[in-house]
């Protein structure tokens, strides 16, 4: 028998498993129409200035893209009030999140997230040999004071997505000063804002403002999502200059297409795109939030762009019956909910589609 080559690590990883795609599903079950909720992808689709600068950048395919993707990094810097030796552009967050493992965790050294949480902190942490700490949410939220009493002298990272994936919470303004003035030393602060620009709450802090000031924290921002890039994979970091070194010293050449990088300067360049999404998110998130509660139903009070909600019934059960009709939510094993799915609110086409589908749902499992 062959000798198994694989990395203890990897032998510990699961892998991530995406939303399943429309087209697959209307195979599967013969339909004609599907509408995705499952992955958290603006209904309304990119800015056309981003489709337009694609089709421009499009003949120069050929050459190798700017490793320093400078103009962009330009384009930033002033928006969001820091040097442009502070942001790091990368293939999606995820990829930041990644070259955070790989340039600040060592072996058997902790990183700390809530339960459940975005799986790729638990792949970057193990990959690189660390030790995950999951904290169980409460109350659907990140529990500042439950991790700060599992910060240990081994503790490396601590990883928060705010709003939080899969429930949509948020960090507070308090809770985010309360962990950055406990903040150990040694122990880094990486702070996934993947789903901002949807945040509507006055408790939302300003986490750049650490950032300033020079602090062990490293904020995440993507172009997957209110700017609907998903599809090109581009996102960003920004930590004081220090720390933004050692994610380069990581980093692949040539990490994000041409492709990518024009269409994110183009949909800054959009003064609509970000108020269109909030506009469409916001009419679908209260009228999901009415329908669940004239349903019965529990559901995390979200922040973003989806809605984690306990449907009382076997959620696989449920997934499936849902697909059968056309209609594909989130769920995930790993979240560790047995009851509960994600919905991404669409178009308000889309939302009532699943609510029409969802009450059969319901109606056929309780039966």
């Amino acid at each position: 028998m062959a000798q198994d080559l694989t990395r203890p690590a990897v032998r510990r990883l699961q892998p991530y498993i995406p939303g399943r795609p429309a087209e697959e599903v209307a195979r599967e079950f013969g339909l004609s129409e599907v509408i995705k909720l499952a992955s958290n992808e603006n209904p309304l689709g990119p800015s056309p200035l981003a489709l337009e600068a694609i089709r421009q950048a499009a003949p120069q395919i050929r050459l190798y893209p700017d490793n320093s993707c400078r103009e962009l990094v330009a384009e930033l810097a002033p928006r969001l009030g820091l040097p442009e030796d502070s942001i790091i552009v990368g293939r999606g967050s995820d990829e930041v999140i990644h070259m955070a493992g790989c340039a600040f965790l060592d072996p058997a050294e902790e990183a700390i997230m809530g339960d459940p949480y975005f799986i790729i902190y638990e792949l970057t942490t193990l990959l690189m040999g660390g030790c995950c700490v999951k904290v169980p949410l409460k109350d659907y939220r990140f529990d500042v004071e439950a991790a700060l009493q599992r910060l240990t002298p081994a503790t490396k990272l601590i990883f928060i997505s705010s709003p939080n994936n899969p429930t949509g919470t948020i960090l507070t303004r308090d809770e985010l000063a309360l962990l950055m003035e406990r903040l150990p030393s040694g122990t880094l602060l990486v702070l996934d804002e993947a789903y901002r620009e949807y945040v509507t709450s006055p408790e939302y802090p300003d986490s750049l403002e650490y950032v300033r000031q020079g602090k062990n924290i490293l904020v995440l921002r993507t172009f997957s999502k209110i700017y609907a890039l998903a599809g090109l994979r581009i996102g960003y970091g920004m930590a004081r200059p220090g720390l933004i070194a050692a994610l380069h010293q990581v980093r692949e050449p040539f990490n994000v297409s041409s492709l990518a990088l024009a269409a994110a300067v183009a949909s800054l360049r959009d003064p609509e795109q970000v108020e269109r999404g909030r506009r469409v998110n916001e009419e679908g998130r209260g009228y999901l939030g009415g329908e669940f509660n004239r349903l019965g139903l529990r559901f995390a009070p979200t922040q973003s762009n989806f809605v984690f909600v306990d449907l009382g019934v076997d959620a696989a059960a449920a997934f499936q019956a849902l697909m059968r009709r056309g209609v594909i939510v989130r769920h995930d094993p790993l979240f560790g909910t047995p009851t509960h799915v994600r919905v991404t609110i669409g178009t308000m086409q889309q939302n009532r589609r699943f609510i029409a589908a969802l009450e059969e749902v319901l109606a056929e499992l309780r039966a």
